[in-house]
């Protein structure tokens, strides 16, 4: 069996389980976003008195934090309220940050755990060896209920990568590239493994970008087998009593694929599709109204570390705005103590509060008719980030920031290192 496959049965009482099967396992963990007050409204339509363990249920308000609305402050307090009641001690709230990323930081999120949680890019927890998926707000109800729910055994994919990435190339760079190679709909309810030479050297900032889009691709749920860098970092951040499962030498991989990325070059989403994909020169000189550096995808210690070394004594080009959202309150408190922070703002960037942004499209920097906006998040279809006739363009944390100084699309040098 795959790791993965080990974990459903370990989560469903089962020695075995073979693909495709349906399993209904114990679930570890659940989050709940400040999207999904249904989940509440469907808890108390299915009679639900207490969760069975309030222990395991994690809220984390990212979405609409700050509140753009009454409604969703409304919606806020009704949460807030949910868990005071439940004894759901674990309530992340505005300015905290990500779901994803806060998770990680508390050290929630283990090797071999089934994790669920109302955002497709639960796929990011796979870049610690975790099963990590997203749900809806029934299926999270009845979790919330009963601790368990219902899996289809997925395929499971092989994506081996290799090769040393120039400097300025980053792991958005290789997945972008690997999701228009294979396209949209390459993984829709299966499982991709990461591994090979350029995985192994990326810190774990950059695996999680990896993981993080793969929903783009219709993963279900993403796997990066735990290495001595996973280790250390789960034990900074105090996350104890794992168990980390192995794959079988002899395990059959649906498909499996291989990419040298040691020539890659910066690359880029083109509106209106994620996988439309091609190497930035192909539209560089695009002009491009705003810049955003964050969402789970790009708004990490590392991004804003390479923004700043890019603008640093630099300027924002006049006419283009420059917008940097951390992912989490301890990445914008260590980008204050190194210093990112005032560089980039010295340098003409905007920061707001730690959490998803104008990703979902409702404040903190939406985005206008005609306008273009070069961004780090992971999807760029009309209406993403605000007007549906605006243009989205995914780009990496580098090629970004080269962009603000430019004001039209540019990558930022990118010889090969050494």
């Amino acid at each position: 069996m795959h790791a993965l496959e080990k974990m459903l049965a370990r989560a469903s009482g089962r020695d075995v389980v073979e693909t495709g099967e349906i399993v209904r396992a114990n679930i570890d963990l659940v989050e709940v976003n400040d999207l999904y007050l249904q989940v509440v409204k469907s808890y108390w339509d299915l009679n639900g008195k207490k969760v069975w363990d309030p222990d395991k249920v994690t809220f984390v308000f990212d979405h609409y934090a700050p509140c753009p609305s009454m409604k969703t402050a409304d919606n806020h307090k009704i949460m807030r309220k949910f868990c005071s009641e439940q004894g759901i001690e674990k309530l992340f709230d505005v300015g905290d940050g990500i779901c994803h990323q806060v998770l990680v930081e508390e050290g929630l999120v283990k090797p071999g755990n089934i994790i669920v949680e109302t955002d497709s890019h639960t796929t990011t927890l796979g870049a610690f060896g975790a099963f990590g998926t997203g749900v809806g707000s029934t299926d999270m109800a009845m979790i919330l209920l009963e601790g368990k729910l219902w899996f289809k055994v997925p395929e499971i994919i092989k994506v081996e990568i290799n090769g040393k990435l120039r400097s300025n190339v980053m792991a958005k760079d290789v997945i972008l590239h690997i999701i228009g190679k294979l396209g949209q709909d390459a993984a829709v309810y299966k499982a991709i493994e990461f591994t090979g030479s350029t995985v192994r050297d990326m810190e774990i900032d950059e695996r999680m970008v990896l993981c993080n889009m793969c929903v783009e691709m219709g993963a279900k749920a993403t796997y990066i087998q735990p290495d001595q860098k996973t280790l250390r970092f789960l034990k900074d951040h105090g996350a104890v009593d794992f168990t980390i499962f192995e794959t079988d030498e002899d395990f059959a991989y649906a498909q499996s694929y291989s990419f040298d990325v040691s020539e890659l070059v910066p690359q880029v989403a083109r509106p209106h599709s994620v996988d439309n994909v091609d190497d930035l020169a192909s539209v560089a000189g695009e002009k491009i109204d705003q810049v955003f550096i964050g969402t789970c995808t790009g708004g990490r210690l590392n991004d804003i570390s390479t923004a700043a070394k890019i603008l640093e004594n630099k300027q924002v080009a006049q006419g283009t705005r420059f917008i940097v959202i951390p992912a989490s309150k301890s990445i914008l408190k260590q980008s204050v103590e190194r210093g990112y922070f005032q560089t980039l703002m010295e340098s003409g960037a905007v920061f707001a509060t730690p959490g998803c942004g104008p990703c979902l499209g409702v404040h903190q920097g939406v985005i206008a008719s005609g306008e273009s906006c070069a961004s780090t998040s992971s999807r760029n279809f009309p209406g993403r980030m605000g007007s549906p006739k605006g243009n989205i363009f995914i780009v990496s944390p580098a090629t970004a920031s080269a962009t603000a100084i430019a004001g039209k699309l540019a990558s930022a040098p990118c010889q090969e290192e050494g």
